[in-house]
């Protein structure tokens, strides 16, 4: 068959369907317009699920009668002033938005500039354009979307259901511009000028409320900034549903970011659960690519590895804060010294991660069987009737156990019920991973037959795996040589190899190694630490409340269980109706 150029109707409707997938690409395309005009108040509404009517209203800057006219012409946009796609600044910058929703539906644009006599109206349809008495700002309107290609609109959802990702259209786009105010069908408002803080409560739920860290991080070797929040382990949702990633403003879905925030929860929530987020990356326009996707949602960076590190780093320290560094950082003035007393549990060092049971036990038998530290009073002779004195102390005073299986503390105005189990298995886990691992040279070396893609995919994040104890080279062209493992591990390399290169292949990255190491040291902590059942006096019981005070991630257990719970006393009167 001869070559042909294609007509222009056909060309639009092709590029429409690579940017308008539904009636919330449509509220994403025309959104971002109004951000890139400069608009601070933007009004959607949404008739029919989007199907009826799509219109937006801003108050940017609007548009002149010529610009009007090149508005709907394919790749015309005002967004490249310097055409150099290595730094795009705006939200969008391809010009196919307007084209492409204009080849599938009926639109028309009112918009002025305030510097002409009048406004404009415009057709898309037959791209007509004649005054009208439009005053400022644009609107568009998108009616009977997909009315030209049935074919489409056939496999749209239910109203309701498209309605809700244009709402999730409008959530990502409001967290990324605090300062920009958001209505939708006048019932979904985000008023402009909004912290961060509050906008991500009128996003997520009042539920997040007090629940969030605040991530504020910089990398100067490679100039990139993390700031935004996450999620006490403890909050936590089915889906990824609220999670909010962003890269120099703009609202990704990115295989990186979402690995590095996966990563750095993997010991402290289960795998099937997801945190909250709101994380803005800030790096050098030239180290990451938006031309990727026509709806610039994916990006890709220069230096993938090095951006996970950091953030998994960055992630990590936040969540690693503990307990007594919280309270210095909160509510230490001057003159109000922090509380210094320290009853720890006199654990020996660990060589390594790997203890024999042997020893374990003895030293957990000797920890829990010695007789109190002699400068630890008796409970009762050290907290009179009527002290109130437990404001040093973030777990408080030990008031008794309940069941062998929780500790019962006062802190100031609260009740604090703390999970005697849980809470020992997360220091014992902290203290084990503070050791390398121990490795085990091998004299014949391990041989794993690989595809050809798949070696290569190893060696892409070789280094990542010696980190982990697992050195491995090439051993021709489709097989991995193991010259050295983690001490006593036993398992199918074969397996591990393979699952490791089908994720890297997959996302760029693997996390199988780290997960096998977490889940091996979270089953040893789970095993050798106080169970549920065993009964504490007094001292033992203080000094665990000490301890978990003063160890990074002490909030919740290796498997994502909370540690202690916090029962306000206003909450307890409720209960006896004293209020």
């Amino acid at each position: 068959m001869p070559v042909r150029v294609l007509p222009d109707f056909l060309v639009n409707q092709i590029a429409a369907g690579e940017v308008v997938e539904r009636p919330a690409s449509v509220v994403k395309e025309l959104v971002e317009n109004a951000l890139d005009a400069g608009a601070d108040e933007i009004v959607i509404d949404i008739v029919d699920g989007g199907r009826t009517l799509v219109s937006v209203i801003d108050n940017g800057s609007g548009m002149s009668r010529d610009d009007l006219s090149r508005a709907i012409m394919r790749h015309a946009t005002s967004k490249l002033p310097d055409d150099n796609l290595q730094n795009i600044s705006y939200m969008g910058f391809r010009g196919e938005a307007l084209p492409s929703i204009a080849s599938v539906s009926d639109m028309t644009i009112d918009t002025c500039n305030g510097l002409e006599e009048n406004g404009w109206h415009m057709d898309c349809t037959t791209t007509d354009i004649r005054p009208s008495d439009w005053e400022s700002g644009t609107r568009i309107r998108v009616e009977n979307l997909f009315a030209k290609t049935p074919a489409r609109l056939k496999f749209l959802r239910s109203d309701r259901a498209e309605m809700m990702s244009v709402l999730d259209v409008v959530k990502r786009l409001a967290m990324a511009r605090g300062d920009v105010g958001f209505t939708l069908n006048n019932k979904w408002r985000f008023p402009k000028n909004q912290s961060l803080a509050d906008r991500i409560v009128a996003v997520m739920g009042d539920d997040v409320a007090g629940q969030m860290l605040t991530v504020d991080a910089t990398s100067a070797s490679s100039n990139m900034h993390l700031h935004g929040f996450i999620s006490k382990p403890t909050l936590r949702r089915a889906t990824s549903v609220d999670q909010f990633l962003f890269v120099n403003n703009r609202p990704v879905n990115d295989k990186v970011l979402i690995g590095a925030l996966r990563a750095a929860y993997m010991d402290v929530m289960h795998a099937r659960e997801f945190p909250l987020c709101a994380l803005y990356l800030d790096i050098d326009s030239a180290a990451v690519d938006v031309n990727v996707s026509p709806a610039k949602t994916e990006v890709h960076f220069l230096e993938p590895n090095h951006v996970r590190a950091f953030i998994i780093k960055s992630l990590r320290d936040t969540l690693a804060k503990t307990m007594n560094e919280t309270v210095v950082q909160n509510t230490a003035t001057p003159g109000n010294n922090a509380h210094t007393e320290k009853l720890q549990f006199n654990i020996p060092p660990v060589s390594s991660w790997h203890v024999s049971d042997k020893k374990t036990a003895n030293w957990i038998t000797d920890t829990f069987n010695r007789a109190p530290d002699g400068n630890v009073k008796p409970f009762e002779s050290e907290l009179k009737s009527g002290d109130d004195n437990t404001t040093d102390l973030p777990l408080g005073r030990v008031i008794g156990q309940i069941g062998n299986k929780y500790i019962l503390a006062w802190s100031g105005e609260n009740l604090v019920i703390v999970d005697q189990h849980a809470a020992h298995e997360r220091i014992t886990y902290e203290r084990l991973r503070r050791h390398t691992i121990k490795t085990q040279p091998l004299l014949t070396p391990i041989v794993v037959n690989l595809r050809t893609e798949d070696v290569m995919a190893v060696m892409t994040i070789s280094n990542e795996l010696r980190d982990s104890g697992l050195h491995v080279d090439t051993f021709g062209d489709d097989a991995i040589a193991i010259f050295e493992k983690p001490a006593d591990w036993d398992m199918d390399w074969g397996a591990v190899l393979h699952d490791i290169a089908d994720e890297v292949r997959a996302n760029g990255h693997s996390s199988e190694l780290q997960e096998k190491l977490h889940l091996k040291l979270a089953n040893y902590a789970c095993h050798h630490s106080v169970r549920a059942g065993q009964k504490l006096d007094f001292a033992q019981m203080d000094a665990l409340l000490r301890d978990i005070e003063n160890t990074t991630r002490g909030g919740e257990c290796n498997h994502g269980r909370p540690v202690y719970k916090f029962i306000p006393l206003t909450e307890i009167d409720g209960w006896f109706e004293r209020i």
